[in-house]
């Protein structure tokens, strides 16, 4: 994902989004009966799985202007129509078009070797013929300033231990303009997972205005640590590193959208859902296919039941949230003045392991800080907040017996990040994600990662959760729309 929930977070500015939660009835008692119906009918699905297992194993992974992309818009629209949604539409967004091409990298000296590698996404590629050059291997940004011009003409390597997603991935992020600010020609960076098992792990990267372009790739835990061993024994390793990546014009894409209609106020929206595209490697099953197919199955079961939630569900499946999050922005621009209408978020692209619970407002997390700068501390919530997170615990204690009844501060993600910034308030499961981040973004992010009786119990959470705030007499305490989000 290009911003992982845990990371893509914004500082909080706290007011109350409509009605103040802390007024509402007794919930668990009102709505047991249908999350009992929903539950039921989720554990016994089969229908979400083999969606899920059709766009992986016939659609396959879907990056930002590929034509794999658009065949999944065009089939995911369609199996909304057929589920039943309505005012099913696919609203054009430009994406950006980055192209891997060929690549390869190799140490050359002081042994010969050949490094398991993928290209980052939105990297440059090196000139015709690749880069030969020595490698220095640092394992902080602190440690790559403190040598200076020692950097000039050499790769960057970075062997940075992975402490969590939101604190390692800022090597991945910002590690390429910190290495070409000091002359570096290429960087290599240790793939952001706990994980060692020969498997480099792409995902985003970011250039700095002002600085060279350099290329950057990802090796494996164990390419890394070797480099590492090699420098420290007293070799210079030496590295070779061909990539025909490269950028081409913006491609046409589209979010796609659908809608299960509310029976007494239509106007006001509870929206949920995922990101279609993936990475081009794998199948994007992980992340974040089986985030979509649940959402969509959730909203299917609803009105399969026949249950009829006072407000609307929007079912979401967001475009280019890996690498540019263009979706997210796109659709803010599309609901347009009728925002305020939006009574809440919820955002699925943490994998669909065993599922714990869900998170609920941003106010929990650390801003994602820019390359090399401290993160910033959000607000804590605010007292209406504090009464919708008791408000969460009772819609929690629905799901207790597929325990999945914690409730957590902090939820949501990188696509509905634009529209909770401007109030909405934010959700999205809490899964253990033991193993998210052993496969995504790599060649193992195939559909036989995603148990399927994990799968359907997220589809029962996605289902209660959904109908329950569609139809619940009060609302959840969002952000504050009157004043600039820094």
């Amino acid at each position: 994902m290009y911003a992982a929930r845990l990371i893509t977070t914004t500082l909080l500015l706290a007011s109350c989004f409509g009605a103040c939660a802390a007024d509402s009835p007794n919930l668990k008692a009102q709505y047991q009966p249908a999350a009992d119906r929903l539950i039921d009918a989720a554990m016994q699905d089969k229908a979400g799985y083999e969606k899920l297992t059709y766009l992986c194993d016939r659609i396959g992974n879907r990056l930002s202007g590929s034509e794999s992309l658009t065949k999944a818009i065009a089939w995911a629209a369609d199996q909304m129509r057929k589920d039943g949604l309505v005012n099913v539409v696919t609203p054009e967004v430009k994406v950006p078009h980055w192209v891997r091409g060929a690549e390869s990298g190799s140490i050359v000296s002081p042994v010969e070797k050949p490094l398991h590698m993928l290209g980052l996404g939105m990297s440059v590629g090196t000139p015709a013929g690749g880069i030969t050059a020595d490698a220095v291997v640092v394992s902080t940004f602190d440690e790559l300033t403190g040598l200076g011009d020692a950097v000039k003409g050499k790769v960057v390597v970075f062997d940075a231990p992975y402490q969590s997603y939101g604190q390692t991935v800022m090597y991945r992020l910002g590690g390429a303009s910190a290495a070409a600010k000091q002359g570096a020609v290429a960087v290599l960076v240790r793939s952001i997972t706990p994980l060692a098992l020969q498997q480099p792990h792409t995902g985003a990267m970011q250039y700095a205005e002002g600085v060279p372009k350099i290329p950057a790739a990802a090796i494996s835990i164990e390419d890394a640590t070797l480099l590492h061993r090699l420098q420290k024994s007293g070799a210079s390793p030496r590295i070779h590193l061909e990539m025909a990546a490269h950028m081409e014009p913006d491609a046409v894409a589209a979010n796609v959208i659908g809608e299960i209609p509310g029976s007494e106020h239509p106007e006001e929206v509870v929206v949920m859902g995922g990101h279609i595209d993936s990475w081009d490697v794998g199948q994007g099953a992980q992340d974040d296919g089986s985030g979509i197919m649940a959402t969509l199955e959730a909203a299917t079961l609803i009105h399969q039941l026949g249950l009829k939630p006072k407000r609307t569900i929007r079912v979401v499946f967001w475009v280019n949230e890996e690498n540019g999050g263009r979706g997210g922005e796109a659709y803010l621009q599309w609901v347009g003045d009728k925002l305020k209408n939006h009574v809440a978020a919820i955002e699925m692209d943490e994998g669909a392991e065993r599922p714990l619970g869900f998170g609920y407002g941003p106010f929990a997390f650390m801003r994602r800080p820019r390359p090399g700068q401290p993160p910033v501390a959000p607000k804590p919530p605010s007292s209406e907040q504090e009464a919708s997170m008791e408000t969460c615990r009772q819609v929690a204690s629905l799901l207790s017996r597929i325990g999945a009844d914690k409730v957590n501060a902090g939820g949501g993600g990188s696509d509905i990040e634009p529209i909770v910034n401007k109030g909405v308030p934010s959700l999205s499961p809490t899964t253990a994600a033991t193993h998210y981040f052993d496969w995504h973004h790599t060649q193992a992010d195939t559909v036989d990662k995603v148990d399927p009786d994990d799968f359907r119990k997220n589809v029962a959470v996605l289902a209660v959760l959904a109908y329950v705030l569609a139809d619940m007499p009060g609302k959840l305490a969002g952000t504050s729309a009157a004043e600039p989000i820094q």
